[in-house]
């Protein structure tokens, strides 16, 4: 299982360019807590970009979500080590984050979800010029992107980073690809 096979899955399968983006930007947020952390980047980054590849398949069904997606990475060649944390970052099966991998992708998720949203509030709409104290600011209004799971987010110190840690990564992690998503 390589990168590009993986993409390639993806893009046939997630046609809507925001998911893809938000998938992408997983990717980059569990490259750089892999490296942080000192684990395995090829596998965390995998984990992320696959996490939500059957979205669009379950047309959001939460029962269904991350249940294919676990089945999708196996056969793609993900360890079942992925497939698991692909499985239990969806909390709708009540499948408990074990690993550091699980909890990584539990919080990193609706952390993607969080900057894009920050981002998306700035009048250039590019996260270049983004903060992490912006993103801060944000995470504590609640009605600001109201979705997106807070308390998900500060599971990061079951991977052994505060919140601020946390978000400074997620957001460089992410500025570090924005160019090529146009962001």
């Amino acid at each position: 299982m390589n990168r590009k096979e993986v993409l390639t899955s993806v893009k046939a399968n997630v046609e809507n360019e925001n998911l893809l983006r938000h998938m992408l930007t997983t990717e980059a947020i569990m490259r750089a807590l892999a490296r942080h952390l000192g684990e395995d980047e090829e596998e965390w980054e995998l984990t992320g970009l696959l996490h939500d590849i059957d979205v669009e398949l379950t047309e959001g069904d939460m029962s269904s979500h991350s249940k294919l997606g676990a089945d999708l990475a196996r056969e793609l060649g993900a360890s079942e080590a992925m497939a698991h944390a692909i499985l239990c970052h969806n909390p709708a099966h009540g499948v408990p984050p074990e690993t550091k991998l699980d909890k990584a992708l539990f919080c990193a998720d609706p952390l993607a979800h969080l900057i894009m949203s920050s981002a998306q509030v700035r009048p250039d709409k590019k996260l270049a010029n983004l903060e992490a104290g912006s993103v801060k600011k944000r995470f504590n209004e609640e009605s600001f992107a109201a979705e997106v799971d807070r308390q998900r987010i500060t599971q990061c110190n079951q991977i052994e980073l505060d919140l601020d840690q946390f978000i400074g990564l997620g957001l460089t992690a992410m500025q570090e690809i924005a160019d090529s998503l146009g962001l």
